[in-house]
């Protein structure tokens, strides 16, 4: 699998871009196709054993499908009805919700009708069942027995019955009045001490809902105006987000503490609890802008030097979306595939639910329940969709770094495929689908163990002590330190299969060793890029948080800021990550394929330079640098010292 070469062998060979192209981890590959073979086995079992009847058409609680005729559940004295006229599941107690089980604890029964209004007593039952001829007590009870038979207060719905209607494509009777979930919705609130928190919050999102979509789609504006001046201004690009990013916090910080002095002079005036609300939300976010606004300005000060550097390569950046274009778009296709994905996995994962044989339980009723190794498939389907899941995201890498390296590695950019991208995906499924199910297979080990110890954390909390607590954190700390740097390895990993179509293990290994010879360049290139994409990023939330804090202080009176400002900065941030993460890919790419110029090429014939002239003038603009400084003959001038001559000849 190419784990076991050594890494004198790795030094020795060359790298060879674009030159050849052969099939990588091809046993990966077929692993993962067999995997997927075994989620759609799960598909399938679950649809042949009767699950997505049930789930779709609904059942009773005697193991009878609504709306068709029914096989014989020995044991169950009501099974095996025929139910072709009775399509809907009505719950005599609808409202008794067991939320341990996360089930309803009530009879559940077939009819023809739900009733469309509130009964109130067990005539009114019995004149609905006359009437519309759909019987809301058990099978065994005769509508004209309603009020005589004494069993009918246990075989009927607990009354008075509310209005129901059936629900969309499921086949359920649900209350249309949903205050009897009450209980159920107090427990989802646990969190909030006093209702009428949550009671304003919740009047404020809905009183701001045209503003906060306003807002949302501001952020949305302002990311693609972002992509373009990225695109076609990058050399100032630099210095005007610094300026940007500085006037901004200082004035959010600015206007957050006016707007407090502001209110609290007129608090007085008005002695309503929204306002002390909202008055004390603007005393948090004011100290917390203050804070925020000074570790900026001294990262800021500090990375001052670094500047130039970052200059250079999101100039270089901007000219591969230049001639990339289509790479804008790469998240939003990942993002519909995974969607699809997700809404696939949804629907097995109720189809599971419901799957299994007919088992009677100890109130006389049926539940489907699987036996033997059939009962751990959701298991199996849970690894699924991490798995998957990290495919995918790793095929959008492999293609992002595809075309990158295919922009990078040709000489001559008029020579460029028509189409980069697809031309990266042609190679992606041709060849490295095996390299990425591996890459995502190495995420997925390290995400299962982290999923299960938050999950034991979840459940433990409270109960276990304050050591046991500090080490199950720590260990979910180390997990997700792993995954991150793991990520960052496969990115790399990805890169150096599109660049020489080698397997997972000597790309990830041939990626490493550059990366850690070039360990100060990886902190100067990398980390700033990062870093000054991260100001977009804050540029954006800050500007769209400073809209809405504008235009919800028109509705100070009657409305509670945080939860709407909370919303809008949150989907601004998250739109934000998304068109630049594909920009902070593009430049982890640049770097890896500029390290790897540097160290196999020295700008003699036949071994000339890939890298673009603003990285030749950055590069000689430091060794000119480091000279002056009295550092010429340092490594890194002895290792600059090549480029000048290529310089030379190309200006």
């Amino acid at each position: 699998m190419g784990c076991c070469s050594s890494a004198a062998q790795s030094s020795k060979r060359e790298w060879k871009p674009l030159e050849d192209h052969s099939c990588t981890d091809v046993p990966w590959l077929f692993l993962f196709i067999l995997f997927c073979i075994g989620m759609g086995f799960i598909c399938g079992f679950s649809i042949a054993t009767g699950a997505a009847a049930r789930l779709l058409s609904g059942y009773d609680s005697y193991g009878n499908i609504c709306g068709q005729k029914n096989v014989k559940v020995e044991g169950i004295v009501n099974s095996g009805l025929d139910l072709t006229h009775k399509k809907y599941v009505f719950f005599l107690d609808p409202c008794n919700i067991d939320l341990v089980h996360q089930k309803i604890k009530s009879i559940a029964l077939c009819v023809s009708a739900c009733p469309r209004k509130e009964l109130k007593t067990l005539a009114d039952i019995q004149k609905f069942a006359e009437t519309n001829g759909s019987t809301l007590c058990s099978y065994e009870l005769q509508p004209s027995e309603y009020t005589t038979d004494p069993r009918a207060a246990k075989l009927c719905p607990k009354y008075p019955v509310p209005e129901s209607a059936p629900i969309p494509f499921f086949h359920r009777c649900a209350p249309v009045n949903i205050s009897c979930y009450a209980k159920f919705a107090e427990a989802l609130i646990t969190f909030v001490s006093d209702s009428s928190v949550l009671h304003r919050l919740i009047s404020g999102v809905m009183t701001s809902k045209e503003i906060i979509m306003g807002l949302c789609l501001l952020s949305l504006v302002l990311s693609m105006i972002l992509m373009v001046i990225i695109r076609y201004i990058s050399r100032v690009l630099v210095w005007i987000l610094t300026i940007l990013v500085i006037l901004g916090s200082l004035g959010g910080t600015g206007v957050l503490w006016w707007l407090y002095a502001k209110q609290r002079i007129s608090a007085g005036a008005l002695e309503t609890q929204i306002a002390k609300d909202n008055l004390q939300a603007l005393l948090i976010y004011a100290i917390a802008a203050t804070v925020f606004t000074v570790i900026l300005l001294l990262i800021m000060l500090i990375m001052r030097k670094r500047v130039a550097l970052t200059i250079a390569l999101f100039h270089v950046a901007g000219k591969v979306f230049i001639h990339l274009p289509l790479l804008v778009f790469q998240p939003f296709w990942t993002f519909f595939v995974l969607i699809l994905f997700w809404t696939y996995w949804i629907a097995v994962l109720l189809f599971l639910g419901t799957t299994g044989s007919p088992v009677p339980n100890e109130e006389g009723f049926v539940e489907f329940r699987m036996a033997g190794p059939l009962k751990y498939m959701w298991w199996y389907h849970v690894v699924g969709l991490i798995w998957i899941s990290e495919f995918i995201l790793a095929c959008q890498q492999m293609t992002v770094a595809g075309a990158v390296v295919t922009y990078y590695f040709t000489r001559e950019k008029r020579n460029l495929p028509f189409t980069p991208i697809l031309a990266s995906v042609n190679r992606l499924v041709c060849y490295h689908l095996g390299t990425v199910a591996k890459g995502s297979f190495i995420i997925t080990l390290v995400k299962i163990p982290r999923m299960i110890l938050m999950y034991i954390h979840t459940q433990l909390k409270g109960k276990e002590n304050a050591c046991a607590r500090c080490m199950l954190k720590a260990c979910i700390c180390c997990l997700w330190c792993l995954e991150k740097c793991l990520t960052y390895l496969n990115q790399n990993a990805y890169t150096a299969t599109a660049i020489n179509s080698t397997n997972f293990c000597t790309s990830a290994k041939d990626a490493f060793v550059i990366l850690v010879e070039n360990a100060l360049r990886v902190a100067a290139i990398n980390t700033v890029g990062d870093f000054m994409l991260f100001l977009g990023k804050v540029l954006i939330v800050c500007s769209t948080g400073l809209a809405g804090i504008m235009l919800l202080n028109y509705q100070r009176d009657y409305t509670t800021w945080v939860l709407p400002l909370i919303i809008v900065c949150l989907f601004a941030f998250l739109v934000a990550h998304c068109f630049l993460s594909i920009y902070e890919m593009v430049v982890d790419v640049l770097f890896l394929c500029f390290a790897i110029d540097t160290k196999y090429n020295d700008g003699s014939p036949g071994r000339e330079f890939y890298m673009d002239k603003v990285l030749m003038e950055f590069v000689e603009n430091s060794r000119k640098s480091m000279k002056e400084a009295g550092r010429g003959g340092g490594a890194e001038g002895r290792e600059l010292k090549p480029m000048k001559k290529h310089f030379s000849e190309n200006s």
